[in-house]
């Protein structure tokens, strides 16, 4: 039973640990370990081309080494937070400090784990890293489908979604839109299929989803 086909929610690819070491010992001793646990690992020697090179979209995490020559562990770090990135990062070094380990965390870090790495501390933080990215990367996928809906209605059925989370009844709605009751309800069927709610409850859940959301063309205006 591998943690990737039977503890992770469900991802559309495998995930993928980027192992970013210029100790090729150490990277064949981590990659053989991770492998272990059913996640595919992607060493990388040279910082400077693990961020030229990899792949941003994809689901997974990434464990680098603090101290390399030419760009540090950090360096990169924070690079990937300046670009971001939304991968777990999980920082390794075998000469930590307060101030380094303070440092990393406060750029982003999801975990600064010290040299020799304890086996089964590594993979916990690694099990842990996928599972949140998974779950992150499913509300992002969410949150647009959910804006994509949205902007299938039109200004009126918008207008009528806004009063319908209000708590009004269509009787309500329509005195305040000076429409009749019967054209209310035809806007209020039209929008629980369009954006393809069966419940009050879901409907109140997906405005208050998209409220939540970024600021774009797709995100609905506060309610009144």
């Amino acid at each position: 039973m591998t943690l990737a086909q039977n503890t992770l929610p469900p991802a559309t690819q495998s995930p993928l640990i980027h192992l970013v070491d210029d100790d090729a010992a150490v990277r064949d001793g981590l990659a053989l370990l991770i492998g272990t646990i059913g996640l595919r690992v992607q060493p990388w020697s040279d910082a400077r081309q693990f961020l030229d090179a990899f792949d941003r979209h994809g689901i997974g995490a990434i464990v680098l080494d603090v101290r390399m020559p030419g760009m540090s562990g950090l360096a990169v770090l924070e690079t990937l937070v300046a670009q971001g990135v939304d991968q777990p990062v999980l920082m390794l070094t075998g000469h930590g400090t307060v101030e380094m380990c303070r440092r990393a965390f406060k750029a982003g870090a999801a975990e600064f784990l010290e040299k020799p790495v304890d086996d089964e501390e590594l993979l916990e933080a690694l099990r842990q890293a996928v599972r949140r990215h998974v779950r992150s990367r499913e509300r992002r996928q969410a949150d647009e489908a959910a804006r994509v809906r949205f902007g299938l209605l039109s200004e009126r059925e918008q207008e009528v979604l806004r009063h319908i989370v209000r708590g009004l009844s269509n009787k309500e709605i329509a005195r305040v839109l000076s429409l009749s009751p019967r054209t209310v309800e035809s806007h209020r069927a039209s929008i629980f299929a369009k954006l393809e709610c069966d419940s009050l409850a879901q409907l109140i859940r997906s405005f208050a989803q998209l409220a939540d959301g970024d600021a774009n063309g797709g995100r609905p205006p506060p309610a009144p």
